[in-house]
Order: C-alpha cells, then structure tokens, then sequence
C-alpha cells in the first residue's frame, strides 16, 4: 500500500453503498479510468475521487497513472476478512436453524 495513506478497516470502507458500487464497477473490469467511473455515477468527480481515496486505504482499490489519466483496478485480498467474518456467522445461523428444526420436530411428537 503506498504510504501516503493511512490504514482504513476495510469493513467501514465498504459501510457506504457507493463504496460498494465502485467496488462492484471494478470487479467487472481490469481497469477502469476516473472519466469513465464518474460517468457511471450521479455524483461529481471530487466526491468519486473522495470514496476511492478511502478505498485505497483500505487497499481495495490501486491506481496507476497513464498519462494524465489515472486507472483504477480492485484488489479484492482484503476482502477476504469480510467472508471469513460472514462465514463464521453462517455456521452459527446453520447451526441454530439445525437446533430449530430438531425443536419443532420433538414438538411434533
């Protein structure tokens, strides 16, 4: 991550919808210029740049400069605690759902 930018939890970088979008938009993509994301978007190129700063501390998003464009791509690594952190609450709403299911089937008796 480059060093001008702070750490951020990538959990608080993806609270915002529009955090979320940016990140759904990158996924589909290799890279994608600043232009053609604020066009995707009801928003001004400030408030674009704005949220892709915070995902950039949170290291979901690289950019690289192209001439006087700048790209963006995704890095979807730090995501991965997300899915560790869902999967773990899965297990635990399987698990209920499966004691539930014993509990109406004993009352069923």
């Amino acid at each position: 991550m480059n060093e001008k930018y702070q750490f951020r939890d990538v959990f608080s970088a993806i609270a915002d919808p529009t955090r979320r979008e940016l990140i759904h938009l990158l996924a589909e993509a290799d890279e994608i210029p600043l232009h053609e994301i604020t066009s995707q978007f009801q928003m001004g190129r400030t408030a674009i740049s704005k949220h892709l700063t915070i995902l950039k501390e949170a290291d979901l998003v690289h950019d690289r400069k192209v001439g006087r464009e700048t790209r963006f791509r995704l890095n979807a690594t730090p995501l991965r605690e997300v899915q560790d952190w869902v999967a773990f609450y899965s297990k635990y709403w399987n698990t209920n759902m499966i004691r539930l299911s014993q509990l109406l089937e004993d009352e069923e008796e």
